[in-house]
């Protein structure tokens, strides 16, 4: 996805999810969302990538907020959902990670308007990784 200068790409790396599950960004939220970037896992990590409005002023605002199609949640709170399953357009299991947008900086929004973060596909149990993810690594400047 193409950013412009108000707004910033993502690159979501999911690592390793388990197999033969649907995975999927939402964009919208409530019951008028829709499953974008339909993927299978097969073992391999999956790639997400999306474009999201900056908002506020670094002279006025500590940190930029986030709006657009893909952002959920609250200012201070903001962040992405990965849909899986039946969430996902797929069938079966269902649920959703929370791909957090807190801590990202001025300074990285205006490093080149392309952040990454990597997040584990699976969890502890063996399931796949939803809630919130943790511990969360953060965003880093895309080289």
């Amino acid at each position: 996805m193409a950013a412009n200068e108000n707004s910033i790409t993502l690159y979501i790396t999911l690592e390793k999810p388990p197999l033969n599950l649907t995975y999927s960004l939402q964009k919208g939220s409530g019951s008028h969302y829709e499953p974008v970037q339909v993927q299978q896992s097969k073992g391999n990590d999956l790639q997400f990538d999306l474009a999201v409005e900056i908002k506020g002023n670094p002279e006025t605002h500590d940190l930029p907020d986030f709006r657009g199609a893909f952002v959920q949640g609250p200012v201070g709170g903001r962040f992405i959902y990965l849909d899986i399953g039946s969430y996902a357009g797929g069938g079966g299991w269902s649920g959703r990670l929370k791909i957090p947008l807190t801590g990202i900086t001025w300074a990285q929004v205006s490093a080149g308007a392309k952040l990454q973060t990597t997040v584990p596909g699976t969890g502890k149990n063996g399931m796949p990784n939803c809630a919130t993810v943790k511990p969360f690594a953060g965003w880093q400047v895309r080289g």
